[in-house]
């Protein structure tokens, strides 16, 4: 999925945010690389694999969205034996590669073994890494998304390094500890340090929400490979900007779905998820409102407070079709 010497350009997974229907859209509005899923818990058992394919459809399709951008599956938990038995579930379901989450700083997930309190145990996070691939044929890929650290930026540096020797095939790594949840600022010049120490693929991640932003992450980390997220929600021209500047082959046009503006985009949504016959478009309105108020909170979107009482799709929308809102 990640090639060393090809840039790329990933959309983050956002648990409750990135979900099938939004992934798609995403790659249909260009620039983007590939996607990870939502984490897939997992706990006291493996989840079967019915489980899989029914959190990331796309393995029902090559693992590739509707819109035709590959989507890796991220599972997350502390015990390396139902790990790797859950690596294994998902690649028979269809998966072509695996991230490993040790980064998220829900408190539940970190009461629970899992996500970023690994990063306080930096022989398990080696221990886990190396039984999924141990677990997994050669030719299917092992990552691990990392934080800083739990509360010191400093750990970084060994956890990195246990993820190598577990054999992980690249890090994508954002620039924040556990403490810091999502608070500004993001920290880039660890994850170039790490960029600089290991012989793998780093993937920066964290604050990249305009091109500038990009551009002094790319400078701070030496990095070819990024992440976006909520960047990518907030401006939804970011991700074709970004891959210009990547120089990524046919990524540079605007497709239609973006000269659309706003309402376009959203009557795509609730298209797409309709076309999930397991979704419903009540999921639709909540993304949509999601959507919205990242737009609103970190790009151009100025009438959130129109749309955000709306209680069906068809009232969103609605009005966008009175609106001259791009």
């Amino acid at each position: 999925m990640l090639h060393p010497d090809i840039p790329a350009l990933i959309l983050a997974p956002m648990d409750g945010v990135t979900d099938a229907p939004m992934r798609s859209l995403q790659g249909e509005l260009g620039g983007l690389s590939y996607a990870v899923s939502e984490f897939l818990r997992v706990n006291h058992e493996p989840p079967p694999a019915k489980v899989f394919l029914r959190h990331i459809p796309e393995l029902k399709n090559g693992g590739m969205t509707q819109s035709g951008l590959p989507v890796q599956v991220q599972i997350l938990g502390g015990d390396a034996g139902r790990m790797a038995e859950a690596a294994w579930i998902a690649y028979e379901a269809g998966a072509r590669a695996i991230d490993v989450n040790f980064g998220c700083p829900a408190p539940t997930v970190n009461r629970h073994d899992g996500g970023a309190t690994l990063l306080k145990h930096p022989l398990r996070i080696r221990e886990i890494i190396a039984a999924i691939r141990e677990a997994l044929p050669k030719e299917i890929p092992v990552s691990a998304k990392l934080r800083l650290g739990w509360d010191s930026m400093d750990s970084i540096f060994e956890n990195a390094e246990m993820a190598a020797e577990g054999g992980a095939a690249w890090l994508t790594i954002h620039g924040r500890t556990r403490a810091q949840g999502y608070a500004p600022p993001a920290h880039w010049e660890p994850i170039g340090l790490v960029n600089q120490r290991l012989k793998l693929p780093i993937v920066a991640n964290g604050d990249i929400w305009t091109v500038e932003d990009f551009r002094r992450c790319r400078e701070a980390t030496g990095c070819s490979h990024f992440m976006i997220g909520r960047g990518a929600l907030a401006n939804p021209r970011l991700s074709n900007q970004i891959a210009c500047e990547l120089g990524l082959p046919n990524r540079c046009e605007h497709g239609s779905l973006i000269q659309e503006g706003w309402g376009g985009r959203l009557s795509r949504l609730v298209e797409i998820t309709r076309n999930y016959g397991e979704m419903n478009t009540g999921q639709a309105l909540r993304r949509m409102k999601q959507w919205l108020n990242l737009a609103r909170l970190h790009g151009d979107f100025t009438d959130f407070d129109a749309v955000k009482r709306a209680q069906t799709t068809e009232e969103l929308l609605s009005h966008f079709k009175t609106s001259v809102l791009v």
